[in-house]
């Protein structure tokens, strides 16, 4: 069947789901209704459909509908914002760039995926499209897509400029809390100042990821020699992994001596490094520049959320080879964590689509200057129909 992508794609971007992802999630369900698809919305919210019903390969599709805030409007240009603007072509209804919120993450690699989807004439094998609501929140339909829906294989859209993108850093949050003892702040002496005790932990927390630092004693240990935890070492294809303190909070009243200050902090991870095993390996690091008599405690944001883990597919695998010479991308990490992590866990991964996280002028995804170009959309729902024909 033929599937109009301007067309689809302008709905989608001109409807909101930054709040509420109903509307989105029901015109995609009528898309595949009147496709001659069967799609089912499973107990979280996410639209599943597959085609084929063969014993072979079986690769699935995933992207997300919801959108960050706020929703921006639907526009059709010639150029890019940022861009000089050019004399007579930026009429509503023309041009190539399409902007809007959604433009590119991730209505674009939406219309490209449901392009191939729809499109695409399975073997022996099968392709499920797996659409998930929450990516930009708690991502808990990816990480529940992930654990129903069995593939061989795996393609995430997300704004990749056309590049194939086999790994990711993780993300995840968590605080650091500071336990001291309240007193008057007259006699500053009779108390434990937790906010004081913030100063060398910020500063372990900058060198928590460097191996020379982590292999000395901290300075509020002594000198009796004690190494602190092992960290990741960089990673041959993301790097390093990134510690940023985001947020500082202490204190109840101006004259009194704070027994409480709790950091905030993000954490870009990369293998082997989890989620699961960064709160103990940050805690007997950042425990040898407290004073003694303080204590500390590090946690996770949400623990009862999936995080994104950091992951790396194998370049070399089958996907990757198919989708690289499909698309003639280049082969590279992806820059922002993704519910991709969730599916790695089960077989290879990439991360691909139209559009891109930022260009020459600044941020595109998440900004005020979100956009798209369709002819990129088309090359990109070319690609995967292409590397799907030839795996299923």
């Amino acid at each position: 069947m033929t599937f109009d992508i301007p067309s689809f794609h302008r709905r989608a971007v001109e409807t909101p789901s930054h709040e509420d992802v109903s509307e989105m999630r029901t015109l995609l369900v009528d898309t595949l209704d009147d496709a001659g698809e069967s799609p089912e919305v499973d107990d979280l919210g996410n639209v599943v459909a597959t085609r084929g019903e063969g014993d072979g390969t079986h690769v699935l599709l995933n992207t997300h509908i919801d959108t960050v805030p706020p929703h921006l409007p639907y526009e059709r240009r010639a150029e890019r914002p940022g861009d000089e603007r050019v004399d007579g072509s930026g009429d509503e209804g023309e041009g190539d760039v399409v902007c809007g919120r959604g433009a590119c993450d991730a209505k674009g690699p939406l219309a490209a995926l449901l392009d191939a989807f729809l499109t695409v004439e399975p073997d022996d094998g099968r392709v499920t499209l797996a659409v998930s609501v929450d990516e930009e929140t708690t991502q808990t339909g990816g990480a529940h897509l992930a654990e129903t829906v069995d593939a061989d294989g795996y393609i995430v859209g997300e704004p990749t400029g056309l590049d194939v993108c086999t790994a990711a850093k993780g993300q995840f949050e968590g605080t650091v809390t500071i336990r001291g003892e309240s007193a008057h702040a007259a006699d500053p002496g009779s108390g434990l100042n937790a906010i004081r005790a913030a100063a060398p932990v910020l500063q372990a927390m900058e060198s928590y990821d460097d191996s020379e630092a982590r292999s000395a004693p901290g300075p509020a240990s002594g000198d009796d020699g004690k190494p602190r935890a092992s960290g990741p070492a960089e990673h041959e294809t993301l790097g390093r992994p990134i510690l940023t303190a985001s947020m500082i909070e202490g204190g109840e009243a101006t004259n009194q001596v704070p027994a409480e200050c709790t950091i905030t902090f993000d954490r870009r991870s990369v293998p082997p490094e989890t989620s699961e095993s960064f709160c103990d390996d940050l805690r007997a690091h950042l425990e040898q520049w407290l004073p003694d008599a303080m204590g500390l405690d590090v946690a996770l944001i949400r623990p009862d959320t999936p995080f994104p883990e950091a992951f790396a597919t194998d370049p070399e695998a089958d996907l990757v080879r198919t989708l690289q010479d499909a698309s003639g991308g280049a082969v590279r990490p992806f820059g922002a964590a993704t519910e991709a992590s969730y599916f790695a866990e089960h077989g290879p991964t990439v991360v691909f689509g139209p559009g891109d996280l930022s260009d020459e002028v600044g941020a595109v995804a998440h900004s005020k200057r979100e956009y798209v170009r369709l002819s990129e959309v088309r090359t990109a729902a070319r690609a995967v129909r292409e590397t799907v024909e030839r795996l299923v």
